[in-house]
């Protein structure tokens, strides 16, 4: 299978650079195609491999819908390809909190209604590509980013999805061309450990190619002299673990660890199949003997279930290395983004034997498996977010998500660069494996247990922290009102669009049996995930200067702790809601309809999504902006045929035929940008009754 391996920011002219760019995005979408055709029949795209995920078919047309609501945000693009698809296919990546996998919430569409649409937004992009204004080299500011990103996170999928197509059951997939296996099996080398000189590792990505936002900034360490395995550890040595009951004692296990492999039942790595006379391995597509050459794939529990054995069994204190680590091996064997390896898609369409590829000394540094390591990801000093995509690693910097380093024999693009830097939690199924360290150093990674993210901390202050100069909390206030406007109306579900860090939807749960809050920014979502699931929030607000205050806020001091059982949250596109959100008394939108890119299509939805003379209220300062909503889109602000037409003139044109305006009210609040400087402003409530 010809796999177009990278591509370049830089470009010597635009015209060759677009066709380079074009022949990638196909490549990728090809590729990612092909994987599909393993499946062996409609069927197979609704099966169930993981009950974390959803069925493949969501993840056959995910990609394609990423690259729609990726342009739609970047503003490349006004028109959705497909709403309701790409509604269905946004979220679901991760299993995070708030992530939808109620089954009951999806009626999937038909593979070949799927396949169209994937052909639709292959005809889209292309066309983009030939016709976008283009400037070498590309960055963050380019349309073309988005493109770009779009070829990443497809990549990102051709390596999840064939996780997830090698936990299907064997009936659903059958073999296919490009995709065959290594069989070349037979002893395992033995393993030793080599010297790896210590040296100062800096991190300051440069441009070349693309990177995701965890990338960028910059990063030293010193570290110090250690000692690594030669290979990789192997399904031979890692037999052994199992042979000598190492599923079974709980002294090699983290805490964590044990909980994870009792509840799966574990006795083996999930890949293995046992039978009487030894085991089987489980490749994407078929059932082999096990490879005993071939490197171990096991999550991170079982890689540091292995380290601690072998640390007792041979009296050295061994285990996985440091992101850092990993760094000083690849700079003592001289690795280069050239260097052979089972990657890209080269060679097979699954692991290899330990001792093929050869880098100094050791082998497989890079390649053949992902590995795995003991630093959890972090972000470099000078860390920030692309605002198109900012729950791509925001979610990760939580402390349970470990890095995995080097690549897999299908990582391919960005995937595949020594720079790249992917982190799953412990007990998540990837083609990832291990080598093992002998080193006294501690990594001292700067951890903060307070939000780092100045906008998040902002909306913390704004939604949880005190008053402002007398003017009550905003989210406290508009939710007395609401809650007083509903009068005898039954209070049994409410919908809370906007929602940011949550205060107001669980002031709304004071009186409502069960409220929704929806945003859009996976940051917020998880501060509000946070104060249900933990009941606080620690943050830091600006006084002067460099000089923070840091604060807690609780549920149990605002007297909201009942509230919480109340209340869900979940990331999703107020301009393209799912389905499933309908059946409302209450819905609620503050401050959200001036930074929608389309808030006539969010209005034009609402009626639908309230029961009878249910509540629709609205709440805004009208602060129309181009960056947020193309002015083609605002409802009101701007003169027509030459007369003043006011926000709440262009409400009543989009809603007065579903709804009666009940009345108006202004509500003041205060954001305190430092502790002497506060930013005052009055926002019109509209109350609108369906009628």
């Amino acid at each position: 299978m010809e796999i177009i391996p990278n591509i370049s920011l830089n470009g010597t002219t635009v015209e060759a650079k677009r066709e380079e760019i074009k022949a990638y995005f196909n490549n990728t979408y090809d590729v990612y195609e092909s994987l599909f055709e393993t499946l062996v029949n409609d069927q197979a795209f609704y099966a169930e491999a993981n009950a974390l995920r959803h069925p493949i078919i969501f993840y056959f047309g995910h990609t394609a819908t990423f690259f729609i609501n990726k342009l739609i945000i970047d503003k490349t693009i006004n028109e959705r390809v497909n709403p309701k698809f790409e509604s269905m296919f946004a979220v679901g990546v991760d299993e995070m909190s708030w992530d939808d996998l109620n089954k009951q919430h999806y009626k999937w569409a038909s593979v070949e209604e799927v396949k169209a649409y994937r052909d639709d937004v292959r005809v889209l992009v292309n066309n983009l590509i030939d016709t976008l204004p283009l400037t070498l080299p590309i960055d963050w500011k380019s349309p073309f980013w988005a493109i770009l990103m779009g070829c990443e996170h497809e990549r990102i999928h051709i390596e999840t999805s064939s996780v997830l197509i090698r936990q299907l059951d064997l009936t659903y997939i059958k073999p296919t061309e490009g995709w065959e296996v290594c069989y070349d099996s037979g002893s395992a080398p033995k393993n030793e450990l080599l010297e790896v000189r210590g040296r100062t590792i800096i991190r300051n990505r440069d441009n070349n190619y693309y990177g995701w936002d965890n990338e960028y900034g910059f990063h030293q360490a010193t570290i110090p002299s250690f000692k690594a395995s030669k290979f990789l550890v192997t399904n031979q040595e890692f037999l052994d673990f199992v042979h000598d009951n190492g599923y079974k004692n709980d002294i090699y296990w983290e805490e964590e660890g044990v909980e994870w492999r009792n509840f799966v039942k574990a006795n083996h790595p999930s890949f293995w199949y046992k039978k009487e006379d030894g085991y089987q391995l489980r490749m994407m597509l078929e059932v082999v003997d096990l490879p005993l050459n071939h490197p171990a794939e096991v999550n991170y529990h079982e890689a540091k279930a292995y380290c601690n054995w072998l640390s007792q069994k041979e009296g050295k204190k061994l285990r996985l290395p440091t992101e850092d680590e990993w760094y000083c091996l690849v700079e003592n064997v001289e690795l280069t983004e050239s260097s052979d390896a089972n990657i890209n898609l080269k060679y097979y369409a699954s692991t290899m034997p330990v001792d093929s590829f050869e880098h100094k000394g050791f082998y497989d540094v890079r390649g053949n498996v992902w590995q795995w390591l003991e630093t959890t990801m972090y972000p470099f000093d000078g860390f920030k977010v692309h605002p198109i995509y900012d729950d791509f690693t925001v979610p990760t910097f939580d402390n349970e998500h470990h890095l995995i380093k080097g690549g897999s024999w299908i990582s391919t693009g960005n995937e595949a660069l020594l720079s790249a830097r992917f982190a799953f939690r412990k007990h998540f199924f990837q083609h990832a494996g291990f080598r093992y360290v002998q080193s006294s150093y501690q990594e001292q990674i700067k951890t903060n247990s307070y939000e780092s993210d100045d906008l998040v901390n902002q909306y913390i202050e704004f939604g949880w922290g005190s008053s402002h100069l007398g003017v009550e909390n905003y989210a406290v206030a508009c939710a007395k009102i609401a809650i007083e406007a509903m009068g005898n109306r039954a209070k049994s579900r409410a919908l809370d669009v906007g929602c940011a860090i949550g205060r107001s939807s669980f002031e709304l749960a004071r009186a409502f049996d069960e409220v929704t809050g929806i945003d859009y920014t996976a940051r917020f979502i998880q501060s509000a995930t946070q104060m249900k699931e933990q009941g606080s929030l620690n943050f830091t607000t600006p006084t002067e200067g460099e000089l923070f205050e840091y604060k807690q806020v609780t549920l149990e001091n605002l007297n909201l702790t009942k509230e919480a059982s109340k209340v869900t949250f979940w990331q999703g596109d107020a301009c393209n809601l799912k389905s499933l959100y309908q059946g409302y008394d209450l819905i609620f939108a503050g401050n959200l309809i001036d930074r929608l890119y389309n808030p006539k299509k969010f209005l034009k939805s609402m009626a639908e999504r309230l029961n009878p003379n249910g509540l629709l209220i609205l709440s805004s300062p009208y602060t129309w902006l181009e960056e947020y909503t193309p002015k083609e889109q605002w409802i009101g602000g701007y003169r027509k045929d030459g007369e003043n037409f006011s926000t709440l003139d262009g409400l009543h044109k989009i809603l007065d035929q579903e709804f009666k305006l009940i009345s108006t009210k202004d509500i003041p609040f205060v954001i305190a940008e430092t502790a002497r400087k506060h930013q005052y402003t009055i926002a019109q409530m509209s109350i609108w009754e369906k009628q």
